[in-house]
């Protein structure tokens, strides 16, 4: 409904910012980790996603989409609402909470506020599979930028055979072929998976 909201930020706190969109303040609910991103600016862009519940609407707000589909991710497993993501996102990074679930690492899980042991293991559960499918980004988790182009395409390709995405992702990073035509990467990267 609301993809993003950009424009000068009136009010920052760890728990929440507040931002003047022509003249229109949105108050968005954020992590620890958003809020060490944005602290010290003026003015930005930030992702959101709306939630609607019976009691209000409220607005979480992300500094950058891989934190969003992270957030996404987590309400959809059953005992783990808005806040409890949020609460997660504060505790870990994007990268380490992504990390914590694709390797199984309930141990760190359960270290997190509001995380018990049942809690831990059905994260892993329901997400683990999916995320090491997608990546962190949600599609892919290579930077979608155009240098890269080859690299998702042969990315892609080699998942498409039957290939884990994130050890061809960790193949394509440690072999750092940008300069090579797709063809090229996808033999480069069979030597080595």
């Amino acid at each position: 409904m609301i993809a993003h909201i950009q424009g000068q930020f009136i009010q920052v706190t760890p728990a929440y910012v507040v931002v003047d969109c022509h003249g229109v303040g949105y108050c968005l609910h954020i992590s620890l980790y958003t809020f060490e991103k944005i602290k010290d600016q003026k003015n930005g862009l930030l992702f959101s996603h709306l939630s609607i519940k019976e009691d209000g609407h409220t607005l979480y707000g992300f500094v950058d989409e891989a934190e969003r589909n992270l957030f996404r991710q987590l309400i959809l497993v059953n005992g783990v609402g808005a806040n409890t993501a949020r609460m997660m996102l504060s505790s870990l990074n994007p990268g380490e909470l992504y990390n914590a679930i694709v390797n199984g690492n309930v141990g760190l899980l359960k270290s997190i506020k509001g995380i018990g042991e049942k809690t831990a293991q059905r994260i892993v559960i329901d997400l683990q599979s999916k995320l090491s499918k997608e990546g962190l980004n949600g599609e892919h988790s290579m930077p979608a930028t155009p240098g890269n182009a080859n690299q998702r395409m042969a990315m892609e390709a080699l998942v498409t055979l039957g290939f884990n995405r994130v050890a061809v992702e960790k193949t394509l990073t440690k072999l750092n072929l940008q300069n090579q035509n797709t063809e090229d990467i996808i033999k480069q990267a069979l030597k080595v998976l």
